[in-house]
């Protein structure tokens, strides 16, 4: 099976690298987390009092969504795997001592927090996916983009983002490149784009191919290939004047 798009445009953000022109510079990077992995993007264009009540995650993934610009009332797949699991621990946490459970936070515990927030603070009413599939979440995300572009060929945000897990749930993740998230302006893959990703399904060990690897590239607007959530991804940039 394969998948083909056309990227339109996309959004990136991580504490080190916060806008697109950052990721030209990157560089693989396996360390621990530190300080500045706590940084949140700032969100200039959502209200002050509203926007204190986000977690990191759902800035992040509006972050990577504004840069998109993706157009009014655009349709949307939002992709996490882990969501808003620093918030329901500490719900959980709240019960354990017995204290009383914030709505708020427990409004924006669920697993769509992000896709609701966009829709509000951008006033968009297009139809929009939430998707959690473990490991495969892009994969799956991307499938879902894919599928929905076979309905309908205008054009689909997808927008993935997980940050790290609670410490109790250390020992059953190895994720190294988060906190990230990331943004798609996808359309079919005969419409004109600054780029064009395929996935295809592979079996056996192809060459590792990482977030920051795969953005750089959209970045340098170079091509690029490797293994990726489960899947073979290949981008060549677009060879037509921009």
């Amino acid at each position: 099976m394969q998948l083909a798009f056309s990227i339109l445009s996309w959004g990136a953000w991580s504490p080190e690298y916060q806008q697109q022109q950052d990721w030209q510079q990157w560089q693989s990077s396996n360390c621990a987390l530190d300080d500045s992995d706590r940084l949140a993007p700032k969100l200039p264009q959502v209200a002050a009092m509203q926007r204190r009540r986000f977690s990191r995650l759902s800035k992040m993934m509006l972050e990577a969504a504004f840069q998109a610009e993706a157009p009014s009332q655009c349709r949307s797949v939002f992709a996490s795997r882990h969501g808003e699991l620093n918030r329901t621990i500490e719900l959980l946490q709240d019960i354990i001592v017995r204290q009383p459970l914030s709505p708020m936070g427990f409004s924006q515990s669920v697993h769509n927090t992000a896709s609701g927030l966009f829709g509000i603070v951008t006033g968009n009413t297009g139809a929009s996916t939430s998707v959690a599939a473990g490991t495969d979440t892009l994969s799956q995300a991307m499938l879902e983009a894919w599928a929905q572009l076979a309905e309908d060929p205008s054009p689909l945000l997808l927008v993935f983002g997980d940050d790290p897990v609670p410490p109790v749930y250390d020992e059953f993740t190895q994720e190294m490149e988060l906190p990230l998230a990331l943004s798609l302006l996808l359309a079919p893959a005969d419409v004109s784009g600054i780029a064009r990703v395929t996935l295809s399904q592979q079996t056996g060990a192809g060459q590792p191919l990482s977030f920051g690897a795969l953005l750089q590239a959209l970045a340098n607007g170079t091509a690029i290939q490797g293994q990726l959530a489960h899947w073979h991804w290949q981008l060549e940039p677009s060879r037509e004047p921009l």
